[in-house]
């Protein structure tokens, strides 16, 4: 029986999908371990490689396969494959190719400048290879619009959060900038006095243990992945072939320990998706603000909550032989509680982190529209901070060297952040009501409750339905800042933490 237009699509899109992976691990080897020398050839492996799937998914002919599945009888699982197929080819088809291999070159070769200007805090050096970055961006933003019927801004946003848009998201981070305002001076009025001391110094060789047993505890398998270091933490590899890194700090090694607890989120969520549709669209995760969603309900939600703390601070006395008060589980969960206004998004707070985001999405929205020069953006983002969290960084590497994102080409990335954690204050309050024994099995140390939920509600759905389906199939309610605040506000004004 010959293959029909939806088969050959299925064909077609595995294909792709290997391609993919194979950019994911080339893209995570180097920012891992490539010799700096040979950045330039694999800036052109990538390029060539990203040329080719183009190549391969914009063709007029994907587009009469879609017409033509579209006429056919699916299942729920094939018709929200065939969506995803058909948005990536609008994706693809409104940009061209060299656009896409410019593209790819001009980010590898600013991501390689950006590592050591951020490390000497000099944007100068920096600012004409961000310049090329934006400006092509912006044309493939613009080259989007039309077909997928947005603004350029919203066209990129869609890459990572699929529907997102500038009138949904302005009002939203509007009042989230208010509630920060507004509940930053209780908190820190409650806090009062200084923070627990530190627990460094703790060796760096003892650190990777500690993150090692903490993935083992969370679920992670390292039959299918691994965990590294690099200047930027992330996850990245693939659903089989996991892959994530943290950076150390001596002085600080909670800075670690949580950051391997984020992206073993991360890492869960790949590892957990549909088998069945793991060569599909569908099988993939939803999008960027879900991803986050799953690392900030491991991180922020469980391994920072007063029945976690009470599992791991003897674990760290253990493995890193502390002594002391500072070593006791209240002290823990006050240090992992901690709310202090900073500059380092990825170090913030769970209250002040939104503010970074907020800061970060006007940035790059006004890049894009022309309404920012790139030039500008240092002096541009000092005074964002100072309005949104009345502080300003010393150095450029305190401010816009501090992310990756932009650098790498992923303009349109940050909103899904605090996208991200909002799902993740609404998705564990109602893991809590379906189970009323969470709280009791994380003071276990058992995470597997929560993760057999996740994997059933949020994990084991791909890509069926939109984010805002899949949180009202999980939760009852689509994205509700509401659980956001209520969760800031029950933690850090009405327990007794403080």
């Amino acid at each position: 029986m010959p293959a029909n237009a939806y088969h050959k699509l299925e064909e077609l899109f595995a294909k792709l999908l290997r391609i993919e992976d194979a950019i994911a691990i080339l893209q995570w080897d180097a920012a891992v371990m490539m010799p700096k020398a040979s950045a330039p050839a694999r800036g052109e492996e990538i390029a060539t490689l990203k040329g080719l799937h183009h190549k391969l998914l914009a063709g007029p002919s994907v587009a009469s396969l879609i017409c033509k599945a579209n006429n056919l009888d699916m299942d729920d699982w094939q018709r929200a494959n065939l969506a995803e197929m058909s948005r990536q080819w609008i994706h693809a088809h409104a940009v061209p190719a060299r656009l896409i291999e410019a593209l790819a070159r001009a980010t590898s070769a600013c991501e390689m400048v950006w590592r050591e200007a951020r490390a000497r805090g000099d944007f100068k050096s920096v600012r004409k290879s961000l310049e090329k970055v934006v400006a092509l961006t912006r044309e493939a933003g613009e080259a989007k619009a039309e077909p997928l019927g947005v603004t350029p801004y919203e066209a990129l946003m869609d890459l990572y959060e699929p529907e997102a848009s500038e009138k949904r998201i302005d009002p939203l981070f509007a009042d989230l900038e208010a509630f920060i305002a507004q509940t930053l001076p209780r908190v820190l009025d409650r806090q009062k006095g200084a923070p627990p001391p530190a627990l460094g110094p703790v060796p760096e060789a003892r650190q990777k243990l500690l993150g090692r047993k903490l993935m083992e505890v969370i679920g992670f398998d390292f039959s299918k992945g691994r965990l590294d270091e690099s200047a930027h933490p992330f996850s990245g590899g693939t659903p089989y072939d996991v892959r994530i890194t943290t950076r150390y700090d001596e002085a600080e090694p909670l800075k670690s320990l949580m950051g391997v607890a984020h992206e073993t989120g991360h890492a869960l969520y790949e590892m957990n998706l549909p088998e069945a549709w793991r060569h599909q669209p569908v099988g993939r995760a939803r999008g960027m603000g879900m991803h986050e969603s799953q690392s900030l309900i491991v991180e922020m939600q469980a391994c920072r909550s007063v029945e976690f703390t009470r599992f791991l601070a003897p674990l760290l006395r253990d493995m890193l032989g502390g002594s002391g008060p500072e070593w006791q589980a209240d002290a823990l969960l006050r240090r992992l509680t901690w709310v202090s206004p900073g500059f380092i998004r990825v170090d913030a707070d769970e209250l002040t982190y939104s503010a970074h985001v907020i800061l970060r999405y006007r940035l790059e929205r006004d890049m894009i529209r022309g309404a920012l020069k790139v030039s500008d953006l240092p002096e541009a983002w000092n005074e964002g901070m100072r309005r949104l969290l009345n502080i300003v960084p010393a150095s450029d590497a305190q401010g816009c060297l501090q992310d990756i994102h932009w650098y790498d080409g992923a303009i349109g990335y940050f909103p899904s952040y605090t996208l991200g954690a909002l799902a993740a204050a609404q998705l564990f309050q109602a893991a809590g009501k379906a189970m009323p024994d969470l709280r009791g099995k994380l003071e276990q140390g058992d995470f597997s409750p929560l993760m057999t939920w996740l994997k059933t509600h949020v994990h084991g759905q791909g890509c069926k339905g939109s984010s805002d389906e899949i949180l009202e199939r999980a939760t009852g309610h689509p994205l509700d800042a509401g659980f956001f605040k209520a969760h800031i506000e029950q933690r850090y004004l009405n327990s007794d933490n403080y």
